[in-house]
């Protein structure tokens, strides 16, 4: 059984209490618009980090992590990118990859709203987007997910919620 924490865009800023939500999660999956290379060496405190570039990111983000990951963790297909729209209203892209194979689980960020649901013409399809967990934005809430994969079974999702975003102080 594998704990996944899911977030996405953080531009730029890493809230502490992300750590506390996801110290016991097996991989941590970031969907995107990390936003400031000084928070890659943060990563590195996860046991497992997977990461893709979002459309804010800059080049040494994007050297390091693509623009799409597909992977497995467990018996679960994984794809995993920053824009790829919404069931059943995808980018071309997503739209051409979904006609050739099929995840299992397709995680996107971008829109800053937190969105689990099936798609309805893909059954299998689970499409996760864990809102955002950074400071900037249109968002009011920063969210992040925290789920398990069982061989094949996807379950206890969890939402969590860090907090607004018109709360929080910049002392920097």
């Amino acid at each position: 059984m594998m704990k996944i924490g899911l977030l996405s865009d953080t531009h730029g800023w890493l809230d502490p209490k992300i750590f506390d939500h996801f110290e016991k999660c097996n991989e941590v999956w970031h969907a995107g618009d990390i936003g400031d290379p000084k928070l890659l060496a943060a990563f590195d405190n996860f046991n497992c980090f997977r990461a893709v570039y979002g459309n804010i990111d800059e080049k040494a983000i994007r050297q390091k992590f693509p623009e799409f990951q597909i992977f497995q963790c467990e018996q679960i297909k994984v794809w995993m990118t920053h824009i790829g729209g919404i069931p059943p209203i995808y980018t071309p892209l997503i739209r051409a990859k979904l006609s050739q194979k099929q995840p299992d689980i397709l995680v996107c960020g971008h829109s800053h709203i937190l969105r689990v649901m099936r798609d309805i013409k893909r059954p299998p399809l689970l499409y996760l987007n864990p809102g955002a967990a950074g400071r900037h934005g249109a968002h009011y809430m920063r969210t992040l997910l925290r789920f398990e994969i069982d061989n094949n079974k996807i379950g206890n999702m969890e939402v969590i919620e860090l907090g607004t975003r018109s709360t929080l102080i910049d002392n920097h």
